[in-house]
């Protein structure tokens, strides 16, 4: 099989996924080969020609036949195709006689900016919709221009059939996902839900280092004004540690100086941030937006860490109230200290919801759960490839 991903400037969960997906298959025995553009090309690129090759790029459409029929691939695995691949990019892997496969990770074919998600409120203005509103508000990277061009991708695409055809199965990362993208017009049939997982299972950590902890990327949408709040109401009484770097760093800088009990870690490695996890008594997950299938959350119940998180998309359909964490009301900086405090003050229900986390991870998110699922989702994508070749031949 032939897995392919278009890595970001700034890594995240998806180059993250892919490369854990791809040791998985391998450790498994599977002849994987791999195929990996990054968006540092696009500052390469004269800006016409790179519009034009985001809502279709030939030139990768035949790189990925090339490589289907040179390694003979089964099945194309696609996770990020925006904007150095294109959708081109199924037509590809289809003319060299691969099924597709495409996992969503964010929300690209509904929304330009990928977050559903505008002024620091769930937008869905264009779900199921012609994109204008995108264009109109400058939705992606603040470009009317920018804007254009992705709702060109995808309008064209949605009146090709591209994305009604073009991808024999659709991973979506939790229910609600699913549901979304139906609204969005793609065919219920064709979208599995499988979680994101981890590559390996972590020790469990002892959560008796005294402390709440943030970790993640340090923008709007992960609701760090609504943590700051909290923590301007909860003080040094329930010390927080934050872990990331983002956009909001000075902000984040300044509260670690004025707000008691706020400390700012940085940006630490990934064994550096499962040490913080293991020490921790609980990891907040305040997003305002829907999320995909936060790895932040699977990582800590990997270690026995209960979350608190928004009330919202994802969080809501991962979080057992009191079995693996809390709920608060998204954006409610009140709610979420009254939860935090709630669970630091009752240490038994605390660890009932530690021992609750670890087997949420082990039922869902471990590697051996996720390879089960995978596996059923290639064979469902290579019937899919053998019912399309009869009926077109």
């Amino acid at each position: 099989m032939l897995t392919v991903h278009n890595f970001y400037q700034q890594a995240g969960g998806e180059d993250v996924v892919f490369r854990a997906e791809t040791a998985l298959l391998r450790r498994h025995g599977h002849d994987v080969q791999t195929f990996a553009v990054s968006n540092d090309l696009i500052e390469q690129t004269p800006r016409l020609q790179a519009a034009a090759q985001t809502v279709w790029n030939a030139r990768m459409a035949r790189k990925v036949t090339a490589l289907v029929r040179e390694h003979s691939s089964e099945i194309v695995h696609f996770h990020n195709t925006f904007p150095m691949l294109s959708p081109a990019v199924y037509k590809g892997a289809h003319v060299g006689g691969a099924a597709v496969v495409q996992t969503l990770h964010n929300f690209r074919l509904l929304c330009a900016n990928a977050l559903l998600l505008r002024d620091g409120q769930i937008c869905e203005d264009c779900l199921g919709k012609l994109p204008l509103a995108a264009v109109q508000h400058s939705c992606y990277r603040g470009s009317r221009s920018a804007s254009a061009v992705v709702a060109a991708m995808q309008t064209v695409h949605r009146a090709a059939g591209t994305y009604r055809t073009g991808v024999d199965v659709y991973i979506a990362l939790t229910g609600f996902a699913r549901d979304k993208f139906i609204a969005g017009g793609l065919p219920p049939e064709r979208i599995a839900v499988k979680p994101n997982f981890l590559e390996e299972r972590p020790a469990p950590g002892t959560g008796d280092g005294g402390y709440a902890l943030f970790v993640g990327r340090l923008s709007p949408e992960k609701g760090i004004e609504t943590l700051l709040q909290a923590w301007a109401e909860l003080g040094a009484t329930i010390p927080l540690r934050i872990v990331g770097d983002g956009p909001l760093a000075d902000q984040v800088a300044e509260a670690a100086r004025t707000v008691p009990g706020v400390s700012w870690l940085g940006k630490l490695d990934s064994a550096e941030v499962r040490e913080q996890m293991r020490g921790a008594a609980v990891l907040t997950v305040p997003s305002v937006w829907y999320e995909g299938g936060p790895l932040t959350m699977i990582e800590g119940w990997g270690v026995g860490l209960p979350a608190v998180a928004s009330d919202l998309g994802a969080m809501s359909s991962m979080i057992r109230p009191g079995e693996n964490g809390l709920l608060f009301r998204p954006g409610d900086a009140g709610d979420l200290a009254a939860q935090v405090r709630w669970l630091w003050e009752h240490p038994g229900e605390r660890q009932r919801m530690r021992d609750g986390a670890l087997q949420t991870f082990h039922d869902t998110y471990s590697p051996e759960r996720n390879y089960e699922q995978l596996i059923k989702i290639y064979g469902d994508a290579l019937q899919a490839r053998a019912t399309r070749s009869s009926v077109q031949h």
